[in-house]
């Protein structure tokens, strides 16, 4: 069960007894559960029938003699287990998933990674309940979530702005929906969403970033290439060494496969590069041009040994951020 699906049930009351919702997403799960508070019962309702327990405070004994209460003037009952996982004895409500009281909906949030499915409890769920999986998203799949989240407030997004977030924010999706809070709040519907109004709401600057490097690169900007180089440097402590070498190399992996790609189509490169936007393949396509696949070998293995030296492994001279111009001097050479 998708998230859109989860929705489209709750909003139809389409209740089942018990749900399971489990991964190691913590953004889903979340918007879940505000799903369910707010479909399942009415306001007046919630008094005596909306119960919230945690699970290192609770036992399967008190969940299951709850779930076991009638409503009160209400249809139905709501009960949210948070942090589901941290109940010593949540096995002990196998039972009641097999035979759960149809008046109340059972939430189980088992939170930062999967239930285990080997358990009798996982079996149960998996026979008797709704089971929504909450799942990490790739890197590459978060342009296409922070597009699409800002779509929802109907907001136009550049793709060289949603990318600039994913690259700055990581996959963390509680993390960029705040950001994109920011930006909901402060533009009106139909606006659009480029680097500016990311420098603006987030505070990641649209000159000083790792794409813009990267584009610096595939064209041999020198010039272009340095001050950046020289602004990370500057600010080392939100552009940390092992993670720029760790960008750049997944750079040009990219632009290596450019070259087994001759002759596809822009819709196959794109799709094989894990690119959910054309709009950047001319910059792979170009520092494809730019660097022959010898020369990519030799930044690899430049990379490799940079990446262990800026760990401590050989040398801590290397940890020194100012290493980074020496890397991108060995790269444009």
């Amino acid at each position: 069960m998708t998230i859109d699906q989860l929705e489209a049930d709750l909003k139809a009351r389409r209740f089942k007894p018990v749900y399971l919702l489990h991964g190691e997403e913590s953004f889903y799960m979340d918007q879940a559960e505000e799903l369910f508070e707010a479909h399942v019962l009415q306001e007046h309702e919630k008094s005596f029938n909306l119960t919230i327990a945690y699970g290192k405070d609770s036992d399967a004994r008190q969940i299951r003699d709850a779930a076991s209460r009638f409503p009160m003037m209400s249809e139905y009952q709501l009960i949210i287990v948070r942090e589901a996982q941290d109940m010593k004895d949540l096995a002990e409500l196998a039972n009641y998933a097999v035979q759960p009281v149809p008046s109340t909906i059972l939430v189980l949030v088992h939170k930062h990674k999967k239930i285990d499915q080997r358990s009798k409890l996982s079996k149960q769920l998996v026979e008797k309940a709704v089971v929504f999986e909450s799942k990490k998203i790739y890197d590459d799949q978060l342009p296409e979530f922070i597009t699409g989240r800002l779509k929802q407030f109907g907001l136009l997004v550049e793709p060289e702005a949603s990318n600039l977030m994913a690259d700055h924010l990581g996959n963390d999706l509680s993390k960029i929906n705040n950001e994109i809070e920011k930006i909901r709040l402060n533009l009106t519907k139909g606006s659009t969403v480029d680097t500016s109004v990311v420098e603006k709401y987030v505070g990641i600057s649209k000159e000083y970033n790792i794409f813009e490097l990267q584009k610096a690169l595939s064209n041999k900007q020198v010039k272009k290439a340095f001050t950046i180089t020289q602004n990370f440097i500057e600010n080392s402590r939100s552009q940390p060494l092992v993670m720029i070498i760790g960008q750049l190399f997944a750079y040009f992996s990219k632009v290596y496969m450019i070259h087994g790609l001759q002759g596809q189509s822009d819709e196959t490169m794109a799709k094989t590069l894990g690119l959910g936007n054309k709009f950047f393949l001319r910059e792979y396509k170009t520092a494809a041009q730019k660097y022959p696949k010898a020369k990519i070998e030799t930044i690899f293995e430049m990379l490799r040994n940079y990446d262990l030296k800026s760990k401590g492994v050989g040398s801590d001279r290397f940890a020194d951020p100012t290493i980074l111009k020496e890397i991108i001097f060995k790269i444009l050479s």
